[in-house]
């Protein structure tokens, strides 16, 4: 199974992807690591962002989409833009979970990762993405979805 981990901020969406076969973790090489969508206003980009990131789902086999949940309200509210991109995610085919980061920490301290993430081939903004996949990849190995 191939999960795809978001982190929506401000007008941008950080990915990281993580397969999980034959009980061993890989993360594959992609040739995105983010979406940025500077004119949110505008109808074009918003299916511009739709299209590129669901086309980059089915170009890499991904089968789930997990998303960082974020407030709705108050000081750590989520952007307009950021709600944007994540209407966008769900309007596709594919299965999208939204994990709250409280989740994701509590199910990575359970099951840690057998590696260090600076051994990883990703970039630093990706770090909250891979946790995400991560947690959920383990939610479906320990059936806590």
């Amino acid at each position: 199974m191939r999960v795809c981990g978001v982190e929506l901020k401000g007008g941008e969406a950080i990915i990281s992807l993580l397969s999980y076969e034959g009980e061993t973790f890989n993360v594959p090489d992609c040739r995105k690591v983010s979406f940025t969508v500077s004119q949110s206003a505008t109808t074009e980009a918003i299916r511009e962002f739709h299209f590129a990131f669901h086309k980059l789902m089915q170009d890499y086999h991904v089968d789930e989409v997990v998303i960082i949940e974020r407030e709705q309200k108050g000081k750590l509210a989520g952007s307009a833009t950021s709600f944007k991109l994540e209407a966008a995610i769900q309007l596709g085919e594919l299965p999208v979970n939204l994990l709250s980061p409280v989740t994701i920490k509590e199910q990575n301290k359970r099951n840690p990762p057998q590696v260090d993430f600076d051994s990883l081939d990703l970039k630093k903004v990706q770090q909250l993405a891979f946790e995400a996949a991560y947690a959920q990849q383990n939610r479906h190995i320990f059936g806590k979805i």
